[in-house]
């Protein structure tokens, strides 16, 4: 099926004046935020811009495209996607700007946003999401039990930075954990710049706690929030949602579908179904009961507990445990040996935990199966029983 790739086939040569902003061009913005334009966009501090096309330009000067090309990240994917947006009419000529890119260790924080000035005189502000850092996803995990990240406190700060003046009326958006970002920003930055957000989209990003979904600043922007996830969302169904979210269908399978380049897309929109699938509210409703069985103090010991792991084992990024992976596996065991007996006993009281609340919704499942079979063959006995009282003849299409 098309995708996003197929859409800039379609309709690339349609500017925005032609055919307005749509939410096909929010999830290629979004994705676009993943390419390090580090040395290549103008930073925070500066008033200046580069279109897509000079700035894919000179991106191809500076990297080699068959070294990326051979890599496995995200930034793989984008970097196609901009090369073939600056050969487009719709993309060519937007102006980009006031690019961050900060990854922090210490802190455990990993954030990058940037300005895409459209033709209609709007701006987008583009939120990257999880990159291919350790640091990335742990930030991810913290959500489990911290109120505040240091990404979130980053994306509010940057918003007011770069939107205060109040000359443009502004769009945000992310994929995954940028649009938790997108969301974030919008509801803590001050009503100043709310009163020129347009929408704000979070592409099958994560929810927050429910005191922030509960709370006035955030239902004064809710009604502009556009929640976008394909039909077996896992990402995007953590945690809370209060706004309505649209469901997509995807080509992918399972937590593929996550991947934006996946996503279907018909004309200017994406395929719409009508929910996401049983599997996705099962996995849901496990990682829910699991984060209700453990405190904060014990959430917060597991994920710095496994991080610790994947620290020692030297693995940087999810590649490194694919790269060499049963050495990393060996090394992982023997740091678990040698952790403090309280680490490990959290350890796997989270691991039981997870196995346990998908055995009971696994068997849960099963008996919903089978009441709604045995349910069935009743009906259709009786309904058989009755017609043939009649002397009626059934057509399998009744049954």
């Amino acid at each position: 099926m098309p995708n996003i790739i197929d859409y800039l086939d379609w309709r690339g040569d349609l500017s925005m004046t032609v055919s307005e902003f749509n939410e096909v061009d929010n999830l290629i913005l979004a994705q676009l935020s993943y390419v390090d334009f580090e040395n290549i966009v103008p930073g925070i501090d500066s008033d200046e811009s580069i279109s897509i096309k000079e700035a894919s330009d000179l991106f191809f000067k500076v990297y080699n495209e068959y070294e990326i090309m051979l890599e496995e990240s995200v930034a793989k994917i984008s970097v196609c996607l901009m090369k073939k947006m600056a050969c487009c009419e719709r993309f060519a000529k937007l102006r980009l700007s006031k690019y961050v890119n900060k990854v922090h260790y210490e802190e455990q924080k990993q954030f990058s946003a940037i300005h895409i000035a459209l033709e209609d005189g709007t701006i987008y502000v583009a939120y990257r999401g999880t990159d291919d850092t350790l640091v990335g996803w742990k930030e991810d995990f913290n959500m489990s039990f911290m109120t505040t990240i240091p990404a979130q406190v980053e994306a509010v700060n940057y918003l007011r930075e770069t939107t205060i003046d109040g000359k443009s009326k502004i769009r945000i958006g992310g994929h995954s954990k940028g649009g938790n970002l997108a969301v974030y920003a919008a509801v803590k930055c001050c009503l100043h710049i709310k009163e020129n957000i347009i929408e704000v989209y979070n592409n099958d990003g994560p929810g927050f706690s429910r005191e922030m979904i509960n709370s006035e600043e955030y239902r004064e922007i809710r009604s502009r929030i556009k929640t976008i996830v394909p039909q077996t969302s896992i990402v995007g169904m953590m945690l809370e949602h209060e706004e309505e979210y649209i469901v997509v269908a995807s080509k992918q399978k399972y937590i593929m579908q996550h991947y934006a380049m996946s996503w279907e897309v018909l004309g200017k929109q994406f395929v719409y179904v009508s929910g996401v699938t049983e599997g996705s509210k099962r996995i849901d409703a496990i990682l829910k009961a699991w984060l209700n069985n453990m405190d904060t103090d014990e959430r917060e010991r597991f994920v710095d507990s496994l991080f610790y792991i994947f620290e020692a084992a030297d693995i940087k990024s999810p590649r490194d445990i694919s790269r060499d992976k049963w050495s990393k596996v060996a090394v992982m065991r023997k740091v678990i040996s040698s952790m403090p007996i309280e680490n490990r006993q959290v350890l796997f009281k989270t691991i039981r935990l997870l196995l346990n609340e998908g055995s009971k919704m696994f068997r849960y499942r099963n008996k919903q199966n089978e009441r709604s079979i045995g349910s069935k063959a009743d009906f259709n006995k009786t309904f058989k029983n009755k017609s043939m009282l009649k002397g009626s003849k059934l057509k399998k299409d009744e049954l």
